[in-house]
């Protein structure tokens, strides 16, 4: 019987299948090489271009001195101009104070040259993406944060406003320092801290800004602007924030210097001074700190002089303030213009006083030649009449002149200043009128009550002159405390 051969096992069959299977492995073997090649340089491309693009996710802990490519996001603190005063007030640049997510602060400076680039983008407390800038290390002087580095922008430096960070951003950061830090630095030029504290009160001078620029340009600016501040405020404020600010130690006292980059923030505008002044606000009243009206720190309404009057009749007991106008039909001479106070708490020198101790001899001789103006003087609108009276930071504010000033120039020998003639700028204020702010306390409304208090004026109608026509200019002094005489 023959034997019939399949396909499968033909020679000729088998040869072409062996072929066939080489000519695969050399076609596969040339994708695959043809394939790597593709990718090496597809990978070489990726990895060239992924390098030219900033790294997400930096913080001002990993930055490191040199060009930095990394994209950092922080809110911008605040930031204010630095000046050459030699050079009559040049701008040499713009100093920011930054935090990223992880609260750590950082300085960073703008050049005054590249600075239209940046200068209409700059918002205090906006969030910004910046990349592409220079790490440098702080000077060892006058130092703004913890950190040793700042940042400096260059003229490829990105800063572009975000409204969605990766991570939430600290709404504010400061670096508060208690009393005996502060005197640790004092004198040192090395740190310029934060501070928070309450306020007791209020002593400035404040003249117009000098024509001509000086080195105490910067200072006199502040002061204005912080006068004009305390002026705009309707209430008196209860809480300061600080910003960077220099501690001095001059004649065994510690002063806190303004510098360039000081801001001031009072009572509730910033959340560190809004617990701070709740704080107080229990301590004072015992309500709950969360209570959000509160003395004298509401909204000051406006009232005539019938309806004071018949407020603390009908009223319960409280301290709060009102606004009136009303025209001075009378000096009550019989009472006196002034009394000898204590220099530390201008308390009446017949009353005890904390600061009055056997043998504070200093003390004693500072008596003698220390006044505080106490004026009573009845007022009258077109509703009804009243007795105010004027205490020492009101009147000085309005004549510029210390009472102890008025009172070395109406001295007489052996009279007792109580017993000086009355200023004759004291005695002119009849006929005039004038819109201020009383505040209302517990005595107020008790059998003794006569008077009432004047903490601050709002407006002198008609007036025109700022300095004292008699004896010219003095210092402020806002300490309208009434004396401890029992005295209303």
């Amino acid at each position: 019987m023959a034997l019939i051969q399949t396909p499968s096992t033909s020679p000729s069959m088998r040869r072409s299948v062996g072929e066939i299977q080489v000519i695969n492995r050399f076609v596969f073997t040339l994708m695959e090489i043809l394939l790597l090649s593709s990718l090496c340089c597809l990978s070489h491309r990726y990895f060239t271009h992924l390098s030219k693009w900033p790294c997400l996710g930096c913080f001002f802990s990993d930055l490191k001195t040199g060009k930095c490519s990394s994209v950092v996001e922080a809110r911008l603190l605040r930031y204010w101009e630095a000046r050459n005063v030699k050079r009559g007030g040049e701008l040499m640049w713009v100093d920011m104070l930054l935090v990223d997510v992880n609260a750590t602060m950082m300085q960073a400076t703008i050049s005054a040259h590249r600075l239209p680039q940046y200068q209409e983008r700059l918002t205090a407390g906006a969030m910004y993406s910046i990349a592409d800038f220079d790490v440098a290390r702080c000077t060892q002087n006058f130092r703004l944060s913890d950190s040793s580095l700042m940042i400096r922008f260059n003229e490829s430096t990105s800063f572009d406003e975000i409204d969605d960070p990766v991570s939430a951003l600290p709404e504010e950061a400061f670096r508060f320092c208690d009393q005996s830090e502060l005197l640790g630095l004092a004198n040192t030029n090395t740190q310029l801290p934060d501070i928070i504290g309450e306020i007791l009160s209020v002593k400035s001078t404040v003249i117009d800004p000098p024509e001509e620029k000086n080195r105490v340009m910067l200072i006199c600016s502040q002061a204005v602007a912080f006068h004009k501040q305390l002026e705009a405020m309707r209430v008196d404020p209860k809480v300061i924030v600080a910003t960077s600010i220099n501690p001095k130690m001059v004649g065994g006292r510690l002063f806190l210097n303004a510098t360039y980059g000081t801001h001031v923030y009072f009572d509730k505008k910033m959340k560190a001074g809004e617990v701070r002044f709740y704080q107080l606000v229990a301590r004072d009243t015992g309500l709950a700190s969360a209570a959000p009206l509160l003395r004298s720190y509401a909204k000051v309404e406006k009232m005539t002089i019938a309806e004071l009057n018949s407020f603390i009749v009908s009223a319960g007991s409280q301290e709060i303030d009102f606004l009136c106008t009303g025209r001075v039909v009378r000096v009550d001479t019989d009472k006196g213009w002034c009394y000898v106070a204590c220099s530390k708490c201008s308390k009446n020198y017949s009353a005890p006083s904390p600061h009055l101790r056997v043998g504070d001899a200093i003390i004693h001789m500072q008596l003698e030649h220390f006044g505080n103006y106490r004026v009573e003087m009845d007022i009258a609108d077109d509703t009804a009449e009243g007795t105010f009276v004027w205490f020492d930071g009101v009147m000085m504010k309005l004549h510029s002149l210390r009472a102890s000033e008025a009172v070395q120039m109406l001295a007489e020998d052996g009279v007792n200043p109580e017993d000086c003639r009355i200023p004759p700028f004291i005695a002119d204020m009849e006929g005039k009128s004038y819109t201020f702010q009383v505040r209302v306390t517990a005595f107020n409304f008790t059998e003794h009550h006569k008077t009432f208090t004047i903490t601050r004026i709002a407006e002198e109608l008609g007036r025109a002159r700022r300095q004292c026509k008699y004896y010219g200019g003095g210092d402020d002094d806002d300490n309208d405390v009434p004396p401890d005489n029992g005295s209303g």
